[in-house]
Parts: C-alpha cells; sequence; structure tokens
C-alpha cells in the first residue's frame, strides 16, 4: 500500500459495520478521516477509536437521503480546505423489503438518494478538493444485488446496478483529472442491514428463510475482516484497475 501518512479519505456510512472497520483500518495507517454518517452514538464511538490513533480525523454528520444534509457535509469539509486522497461511498439502506408494486414510493424514492443520488451529490460538492495534480482514489461498496435481481429489493438493486456504473462514468471521466475508481462488493456480512434483513416478514420478503439460514450456519463474513481485505484496493489501486468491479472473496 505504501505510506499513507498524511493522506486524507472520506468515508461515508462510518459510524457501523464495513464503514466503521474501513475508518479504524485508515486511521492504523496514518490516514487522516473524514466520517460521515447520521449522527448516533455509534458515531461517536468509532470517531473516539478513530482519533485515538488519528487525532486529525474528524466526523461530520450527514444523512444521504437528505439534499440539506449532503451540502451542509460539504461546506464542512470545504471549510477545512485539505484536499482528498480517497473517498469510500460505504453508505447503504436495503429499505423498502417490499414487493415493487407495493412499496411506499417516498421509501423507493429514498433509497435512490441514499444509495445512488447522494452518491453524484456528495462527490461533485467536494469537486474543488478532488480536481487537481494529486492522485484521488474513489471506491463504491457495491452489492451481488447489483447483478441479481432480487424479489423485494427492488429499489436496491436498482440503486446498486446504477452505483456501478456511475463508478465506471467516474472512471472514465476522471482520468483526465487524475482519479481513479472501482467498485466492489463486500460479500454476506455481517452487519445491521444483515439484521434488517432478518426481520423482515415472510410476505414481504419470500427469501427472509435463506439469509437467516446464513446466521445461523455462521456463513456471514466479519466486519472487520473484510475492511481488511478492501484496504489494500481502496488506498492503492492501479491506473489499469480503475472502472472495474471486484468481490472481495477474489481479493
Amino acid at each position: 500500500m505504501g505510506d499513507l501518512s498524511g493522506q486524507t479519505y472520506l468515508v461515508t456510512g462510518a459510524s457501523r459495520g464495513i464503514g466503521r472497520e474501513i475508518c479504524v483500518a485508515l486511521a492504523r495507517e496514518g490516514v487522516r478521516v473524514i466520517l460521515l454518517s447520521r449522527k448516533s452514538s455509534d458515531l461517536d464511538q468509532t470517531l473516539a477509536e478513530v482519533r485515538a490513533v488519528s487525532p486529525e480525523s474528524y466526523a461530520t454528520p450527514c444523512d444521504l437521503g437528505d439534499a440539506d444534509a449532503i451540502e451542509n457535509a460539504v461546506q464542512a469539509v470545504l471549510a477545512r480546505g485539505v484536499l482528498l486522497n480517497g473517498i469510500v461511498h460505504n453508505a447503504g439502506d436495503i429499505h423498502p423489503i417490499k414487493p415493487l408494486l407495493e412499496a411506499d414510493v417516498a421509501d423507493w424514492t429514498r433509497s435512490m438518494m441514499v444509495n445512488l443520488v447522494g452518491v453524484q451529490h456528495l462527490t461533485q460538492g467536494l469537486a474543488a478538493i478532488l480536481n487537481g495534480e494529486h492522485r484521488v482514489r474513489v471506491t463504491t461498496i457495491s452489492s451481488g444485488a447489483a447483478l441479481r435481481p432480487l424479489a423485494s429489493w427492488s429499489a436496491y438493486c436498482t440503486a446498486k446496478a446504477g452505483l456501478d456504473m456511475w463508478t465506471r462514468c467516474l472512471a472514465e471521466e476522471g482520468a483526465q483529472h487524475n482519479i481513479t475508481a472501482v467498485s466492489v462488493a463486500p460479500g454476506i456480512v455481517d452487519t445491521a442491514m444483515q439484521t434488517t434483513i432478518r426481520s423482515a416478514s415472510e410476505e414481504d420478503f419470500p427469501l427472509r428463510s435463506n439469509f437467516v439460514g446464513y446466521y445461523e450456519e455462521g456463513q456471514l463474513s466479519n466486519p472487520v475482516e473484510v475492511a481488511s481485505a478492501l484496504l489494500p484496493l481502496i488506498t492503492a489501486h492501479t491506473n489499469e484497475q480503475s472502472g472495474q468491479r471486484f468481490d472481495v472473496r477474489d481479493l
């Protein structure tokens, strides 16, 4: 990975799960980490752990489903006047878990915001500290759902498929600005999202028993191990890899 001391990375969905562990792993490599997540005690605890090894790191509360919150977060980050060396777009929302023709339009729209539109909004807002001669690496956390339609996951599947293409577009356009972008599917990880999936009703989500089985059979990956596997790709992916989609199980 090389020496990452003095670099700055922004991570969304930073308070729990994979996002939390990526923040901690980056901090231990000497990276200044900007933690974006909705305000919570989990965010406070993650920030405390990160700052114990990377004192210049800080958190900015942000709900990617809220355009005004994104604007506020952008202005807070820009005010620091520090160039970004990388972004990890990790935040995601599985809601609504409902049949496509029954899902509430507002819930479907929020899923598009959190999982896709908010990614564009945030990245575009930070353009001033991305463009320049310095190298910038952008990583988006994808999903198997980007490739495979799953009943009652229409919003999530659609948004993640769109996010993969967004990553490819950024890689294409970013090449002239020294910006590279990759997407990576983390597999089935033991996070709060999996808890939400197992809590869905059989009526709303016919595949619920499959995910209960994954959990009971110990098939879920540990977020710490996933973050460790992702770190080299996040911090050292090459120009030749830009635009590609990876699976953590192949890293």
